[in-house]
């Protein structure tokens, strides 16, 4: 679950990581009033997106006057900002936050995320901060410091001495740093993130180190003990058929191809995406129903895919486990007949009551084409359309 870039910098001054005063709006004369409050030489205006690359969009500006915020969130808000992380279609600016500026000596590069391979959260900090951190990773990989922290340890001053020296902080610095590491490793754990980011970490003209942009994300799996996740989701940056998905219990993320797809379990599912493709067509999304889906939510999904207008084909599959092919079988001719499924359907079930569900889609008046392997309801979608 990702959060705006003002939600972020609200639980960094909650857990005493040092970052610059501001507040977000969706009013320009509100924006004037809290710049004129501020009574600062220099204020940043930066478009609220679940989304990185703002500022090469035109997302972030630096304006010297309460007048010439007011104007500048006035344009901002609203406005379509397309960055290399939106896509083409680009996200709609509904908040406007806007902070004092930093003189900035020096950019670095500063996260939290964990490593599932060692089993531990990890470190990366670089000395070369406000870029793509992949671009640094892929060019320049000596300028990348990953330092595992031992999850019963925790951070130890022998980690900050390292990651400083890196950087080439001097002591004062280093005292600076001290405090924000342990402040985001804190975030971190407490908040069960799944990232906490600074890009780009600054060190002033006076030598104060601080965040000058903040990134979090959350982890899903935690929202049970998490009721303050609810209240820092916007479903505006949401697509509304993954909220609607949310609601009946399975996943979905829609995809620019044109055949959908139905099918139980995670893997599996991103199995039968790479199978379609490798028969040379594109996926229109990613459905996992789960394990034990009932023929409401079965239902639901062909609906779902089915709102697509750009969906020529569904390919259906399934492996029984608790999941029940004639559960599925149940479930295609109920949406059959309530949705009306106007377009090629392959269906491949294996597993549990396998040979029932198969007698049931027989029985049926429903034009369906059934496969026996993966392959071959793959082979048979694409051939179809």
């Amino acid at each position: 679950m990702n959060i705006h870039e003002y939600q972020a910098k609200d639980l960094f001054r909650r857990f005493n990581i040092n970052t610059s005063e501001g507040k977000v709006f969706d009013n320009e004369n509100e924006a004037e009033d809290y710049a004129k409050s501020i009574n600062s030489d220099e204020y940043v205006v930066k478009a609220q997106i679940h989304a990185g690359g703002r500022g090469k969009a035109g997302g972030v500006k630096l304006v010297k006057t309460p007048e010439e915020v007011k104007e500048t969130v006035k344009k901002m808000l609203g406005m379509t900002l397309v960055t290399h992380q939106t896509g083409p279609e680009g996200k709609v600016v509904n908040k406007v936050y806007v902070e004092t500026s930093s003189t900035i000596k020096k950019e670095y590069y500063l996260s939290i995320v964990t490593d599932r391979s060692s089993e531990k959260n990890v470190i990366i900090t670089s000395p070369e901060g406000g870029m793509d951190i992949e671009k640094v990773a892929e060019e320049t990989p000596e300028k990348l410091l990953t330092q595992p922290i031992d999850p019963v340890a925790g951070i130890q001053p022998f980690h900050i001495r390292k990651i400083a020296y890196f950087l080439g902080f001097d002591k004062n610095q280093t005292k600076q740093l001290s405090s924000i590491i342990n402040g985001l490793y804190n975030l971190y754990t407490k908040m069960d993130c799944a990232l906490v980011e600074i890009n780009p970490l600054i060190v002033t003209n006076d030598d104060e180190v601080k965040a000058l942009d903040a990134k979090v994300n959350f982890d899903d799996n935690a929202e049970f003990r998490h009721k303050e996740y609810l209240d820092l989701h916007d479903p505006t940056e949401e697509e509304p058929l993954e909220l609607e998905a949310k609601k009946w219990g399975f996943s979905f993320v829609k995809l620019d191809g044109n055949i959908g797809c139905l099918v139980n379990g995670a893997g599996l599912a991103m199995a039968t995406m790479d199978i379609i493709k490798h028969h040379g067509a594109e996926p229109a999304n990613f459905l996992d129903v789960g394990g034990g889906a009932s023929v409401e939510q079965v239902t639901q999904a062909f609906k779902m895919i089915l709102s697509d207008e750009n969906v020529k084909a569904i390919l259906v599959n399934i492996f029984g486990g608790i999941m029940k092919c004639d559960t599925i079988a149940d479930g295609i001719i109920t949406a059959a007949k309530e949705v009306g499924i106007k377009v090629p359907l392959v269906v491949r079930l294996e597993g549990t009551n396998v040979d029932l569900g198969k007698e049931t889609l027989e029985k049926s008046d429903l034009n369906i084409t059934t496969a026996n392997t993966m392959k071959e309801a793959a082979s048979k979608v694409v051939e179809l359309i």
